[in-house]
């Protein structure tokens, strides 16, 4: 028996639908000699109607569903566990089509998220599968790092929660699996989408991009003409400490790193620091008075969050006592800082924790 190859067209991955901007999309329509506003309904069905499917696009003739569905994948991904947590944190741990998992988190209302009382609901997105950049206190890079996540896969977990929770989403905030500025061609283009008025039209202001202290992409950032938040990652106010923890500061010093900062602050937009309190780490009074000058150099506002315990890891997080000590100096050198009310601790909400668990779980032997 002969076995005849599949072409190589055949073998090269369709483009997801959802990775598509407006443009392109009536681009693609224009070139099939279809008018353009073909693509307004198309994102119709996407982003307002949430349809599973192309055939469900029922106002589109049926031989343009079929090309569709030639050019272009339609693949949401696959909820595979659950957690939720007291304060209703929700966490999804979610399948994509090559197999690979990501995590999710949804946090409820929370009065001290950023700074500000709110209602916000917010979801807590993935940039990568894995991570490559290794923090010392983070399970996201404990299994390695794999790939870049589309634009289509960061839109599609947006979508996901909302289905699954039956909530609407109108804050996000980059700080799931991955480093996002690592990702960043991809994350613009989603940004794009979630932002767009023909998307999921979620304001710029209130998305959040976190990072550890990528310096060249940062200064990139300062160009973009969205007025999104930046949240750096800092976690250690000066060289010797977040070294220890965080082993992109070997390439990026702090003064590289806050330099960088300063640049993107130039062009008038907004910066945080995120700060994890970590015991007898980066707990002291004397990386407090530094935080609390760095914020002042850039009227950057502080997030300081208690450390969210990981299996295998030795960290902890401090005495609720050294907890408030800490944000007490930084508010007595005048900066804006809270201290995030804890959520999802009760359910391993930090980053890659569910992820790992489920991977190590399947990986163990099943005993007849």
């Amino acid at each position: 028996m002969t076995t005849v190859a599949a072409p190589l067209d055949s073998l090269v991955p369709k483009p997801a639908i959802k990775s598509l901007t407006l443009d392109e999309l009536a681009r693609h329509f224009a070139d099939q000699g279809e008018p353009a506003y073909r693509a307004k309904q198309v994102a119709v069905w996407l982003y307002r109607k949430r349809v599973d499917s192309f055939d469900a696009m029922t106002d589109l003739s049926a031989a343009i569903r079929a090309r569709l569905a030639e050019e272009f994948s339609f693949v949401r991904p696959e909820v595979v566990r659950v957690l939720g947590s007291k304060d209703t944190t929700r966490k999804y741990l979610f399948r994509l089509a090559d197999g690979n998992l990501i995590e999710s988190v949804f946090i409820p209302a929370s009065p001290a998220l950023y700074g500000a009382a709110s209602d916000r609901r917010t979801a807590c997105v993935s940039t990568q599968v894995g991570c490559a950049y290794g923090c010392k206190f983070c399970a996201s890079g404990l299994d390695g790092f794999t790939r870049n996540l589309e634009p289509g896969e960061i839109v599609d977990q947006l979508l996901a929660i909302e289905a699954a929770s039956g909530e609407t989403i109108d804050n996000i905030v980059f700080m799931g699996m991955g480093e996002p500025l690592a990702n960043l061609t991809n994350l613009l283009r989603a940004i794009r989408i979630i932002n767009a008025p023909w998307g999921l039209e979620i304001g710029a202001r209130h998305i959040t991009i976190s990072t550890s202290g990528l310096a060249p992409q940062i200064r990139q950032l300062a160009t973009e003409p969205t007025q999104f938040r930046l949240a750096i990652s800092l976690h250690g106010a000066t060289d010797e400490v977040r070294s220890q923890i965080m082993p992109v500061n070997r390439k990026y010093n702090l003064a590289t790193l806050l330099a960088a900062c300063a640049d993107y602050v130039a062009q008038k937009k907004r910066l945080m620091f995120e700060y994890i309190l970590i015991a007898g780490v980066n707990d002291t009074d004397e990386q407090a008075h530094a935080l609390a000058r760095h914020a002042a150099r850039l009227s950057a506002k502080i997030n300081l969050i208690p450390y969210n315990m990981v299996e295998g890891l030795a960290w902890s997080r401090p005495s609720r006592n050294r907890q408030e000590s800490f944000l007490r100096i930084l508010r007595e050198h005048g900066a804006v800082a809270t201290l995030r009310r804890e959520k999802g601790h009760d359910i391993d909400a930090a980053c890659g924790q569910l992820r790992l668990q489920t991977k190590l779980r399947e990986r163990q032997p099943v005993i007849l």
